[in-house]
């Protein structure tokens, strides 16, 4: 198994084989929230306001997510795994849209299969492509708004590549990395409250969730499904 990493919007695109889209703050543990409280699918959409058109026709419950961090005029939660744990989203089909998350998934257009990467579901993720063994593995740190390198998506890139090349990273050792990392200002910053302090709390519970994210497209959608 060939595992490479890439990083933002350009390695997204160059990314084959079976792909791992990294969002760790905070798209993918924000989907992997949602599939633990119950939603059903979330459908994976770049653009907010084509997610508004598609719920108000019908084709999911909420609209989850952000522009430069805040969440849109119209949405139901921001870009949150805070605000889903609190949000009643069982038997619901969530609609993601992020600058970077999403995007990078509609990007990865010459991947054989897809999965959300976060530190909460890393160990799951790993494990879901050892099975199949594929040749070619790209793991994707898709960073701030795809366009800038991120501390914490290029460690969960990293953490991934041990995993399935047989090594047992120290959670807590990457934990202490992150934290140290730039990103983490904002969440403690009055001035800018849609980062809240408990997203980093969730988004660093290394292995949490014992099931994968899974990206197929159905029909026009792409849609992530809840796997294991």
């Amino acid at each position: 198994m060939n595992v490479r990493i890439e990083s933002l919007i350009e390695g997204a695109k160059r990314a084959r084989g079976t792909v791992v889209i990294v969002d760790v703050f905070r798209a993918f543990t924000t989907a992997a929230v949602a599939f633990a409280r119950g939603a059903s699918r979330i459908v994976i959409v770049p653009d907010p306001t084509e997610a508004l058109r598609l719920r108000d026709r019908g084709d999911g419950d909420f609209c989850v997510g952000e522009v430069n961090g805040i969440r849109p005029e119209g949405f139901d939660f921001g870009n949150s795994p805070y605000e889903l744990m609190q949000a009643d989203v069982r038997g619901k089909v969530v609609i993601l849209s992020t600058r970077a998350g999403t995007v990078g998934v509609a990007a990865a257009t010459g991947a054989d299969e897809v999965y959300a990467g976060s530190f909460v579901v890393a160990n799951a993720t790993a494990n879901a492509i050892l099975r199949t063994q594929p040749t070619e593995v790209t793991l994707v740190a898709m960073g701030w708004n795809a366009t800038v390198r991120t501390d914490e998506d290029e460690q969960c890139v990293l953490y991934l590549r041990n995993l399935l090349q047989g090594r047992r990273p120290d959670p807590e050792a990457v934990r202490k990395l992150v934290l140290a990392g730039g990103e983490i200002a904002k969440f403690h910053d009055p001035a800018q409250p849609h980062f809240h302090p408990q997203d980093v709390q969730i988004a660093l519970e290394i292995d949490k969730y014992d099931f994968a994210i899974r990206i197929f497209k159905e029909g026009d959608f792409l849609v992530a499904r809840r796997q294991g």
